[in-house]
């Protein structure tokens, strides 16, 4: 039997808050032209719609471009890979920033969605190897609070500035807290002693890292991460007119009520770090089951103002907060390198994708409820990818018994 869970975890090193910092504007980014779509469609000239497609371009640059660029930094030390992501980043956000024509907008958000997703690759993968096997699933907690923050203020600092000041003005202030990032990484980040992973030579190539996806258990892993956020996200897309023109909030409660929504990922995001490590797959289940209830009760609650706000509360509590859990199986189930966390990065993207675009086509036929009706099938469908997870320890609550040793080696 193992007696590691007797032997107190190891807190969070400063370091790993510090590439949450990061995380942080690089959501702010990304949001950033969601909060400003008006300004934008009158400074570039172009319609709302034209705008719009600059948040597909951006989540289509973190899908493809971002396991790219992470894959041609594998044989860069993290540190030094985070300072080159980082310029990028910069180089990304300052082209926005001098915009003038549309063209030129779509290109700076490839540059910085591509960056984004190789940031988040590459800092989760350095986050857990800054502290011990059991205390993965807190340090990615951590990590993801930079998501959480940028949902939470990021997007209302950066329409606040960008209306008041022009949209540029948003765009500069994104590429100063990048600076300040930049600053803070350098200064206390330092490049784990230890490889991605006990055995694997640092001068691993591509395809080594590749293998993983022969693997079922890590395919299952990125297919139900896939769906725990189209689930979440085919409702998060349409909460503002479900809630104006379903529920009968008033438009300018809208952002007081998401702001709900935000507080409510923070606090999950913090339970669910504290569960990943022991309870991974118990914890997916239970966050999963709990997200389709929830969703349940929102479809069928809607037009009930109070049922509405308390449903969606719960959806940010056990929705896109399930990120911690699902990186911890992920990298049980694969590996700790930068690629394989850019890789599920991009699984996450898709299942983002998904749940905006096809509750998109559902609204015209079926409604502002559609999209919600869609979440609770993927949130069931993705309860069935967690599942194949329940027959192995390792993957369970990450126990290194010989029986699941041979389980793994099986599943390769």
């Amino acid at each position: 039997m193992t007696t590691t869970t007797s032997i107190p975890a190891r807190a969070v090193p400063l370091a790993v808050y510090v590439l949450a910092a990061g995380v942080f504007a690089m959501v702010t980014s990304e949001f950033a032209v969601s909060g400003l779509m008006p300004q934008l469609a009158e400074g570039l000239g172009v319609g709302i719609e034209r705008i719009g497609y600059l948040v597909t371009i951006f989540a289509l640059a973190m899908a493809i471009g971002g396991p790219i660029l992470t894959a041609a930094l594998l044989r860069v030390p993290p540190t030094r890979a985070l300072m080159l992501v980082f310029a990028v980043f910069l180089a990304g956000n300052v082209l926005a920033a001098l915009a003038t024509s549309y063209p030129t907008m779509a290109i700076a958000r490839i540059v910085s969605g591509t960056a984004s997703q190789a940031f988040f690759g590459i800092s989760v993968s350095m986050s857990v190897r800054l502290v011990d096997e059991r205390t993965r699933g807190r340090a990615v907690a951590v990590v993801m609070n930079g998501l959480m923050l940028g949902t939470l203020l990021g997007l209302p600092l950066a329409t606040f500035i960008g209306g008041r000041l022009g949209w540029p003005s948003a765009f500069w202030a994104i590429a100063l807290i990048t600076l300040v990032a930049a600053a803070l990484t350098l200064a206390v980040v330092r490049s784990p002693d230890t490889p991605a992973d006990p055995g694997t030579p640092a001068e691993a190539v591509t395809g080594s890292e590749l293998a993983v996806l022969r693997r079922p258990q890590f395919l299952f892993a990125l297919l139900s991460s896939t769906l725990i956020i189209g689930a979440t996200f085919s409702a998060f897309s349409f909460f503002t007119p479900i809630l104006t023109h379903v529920s009968g909030f008033a438009e300018g409660t809208v952002p007081l009520l998401l702001l709900a929504y935000g507080a409510a990922t923070l606090v999950g995001n913090v339970i669910v770090g504290r569960l990943a490590d022991r309870h991974t797959i118990s914890t997916l289940l239970v966050g999963t089951g709990l997200n389709m209830l929830f969703l349940t009760g929102f479809a069928l609650f809607t037009d009930d103002p109070p049922l509405a706000l308390a449903f969606m509360v719960g959806i940010g509590l056990v929705g896109v907060t399930m990120n911690p859990a699902m990186a911890v199986r992920v990298q049980r189930a694969g590996s700790t390198t930068p690629l394989v966390n850019t890789m599920h990065g991009s699984f996450i993207t898709l299942g983002v994708t998904i749940g905006s675009a096809a509750g998109s086509a559902l609204i015209p036929e079926f409604g502002l409820r559609a999209p919600i009706v869609l979440g609770i099938g993927l949130a069931i469908l993705a309860l069935l990818a967690i599942l194949p997870a329940l027959e192995n320890p390792h993957l369970r609550n990450g126990d290194r018994t010989e029986h699941s040793e041979s389980q793994r080696n099986q599943a390769r």
